[in-house]
């Protein structure tokens, strides 16, 4: 594996760690709601997981993530759609693929 390639898949490592450590242990979706601030910090981890993700599939697209295709798009939707974000979207996203994606990002960094 390339060197950019591993810099990308440690972007998206430390980015979904960064969501984890803003949403605490107790992850409630009221708190995230309730928090601009914190909705906005995890937006932008998440431009940054699609943009790596997508750097990734250019150079490699062998290398298979979970949910690359659904992160990328919610990735353009938050940058060019801001007005338009679906907070349950995001949240789903955090409960359902950020957990997998990174057990797999952590296997492809071993």
């Amino acid at each position: 594996m390339i060197s950019e390639i591993k810099k990308y898949l440690f972007d998206i490592q430390e980015s979904i760690d960064s969501i984890e450590n803003y949403l605490g242990e107790k992850r409630d979706f009221n708190i995230y709601i309730a928090s601009k601030m914190m909705r906005r910090a995890v937006e932008r981890e998440f431009e940054i997981i699609g943009e790596a993700m997508s750097r990734i599939e250019k150079l490699d697209a062998t290398i298979e993530l979970s949910s690359k295709r659904q992160i990328i798009s919610m990735r353009n939707r938050v940058i060019h759609g801001y007005d338009k974000i679906d907070n349950e979207i995001i949240w789903g996203t955090i409960v359902r693929h950020l957990p997998t994606l990174k057990n797999e990002i952590g296997a492809l960094l071993k």
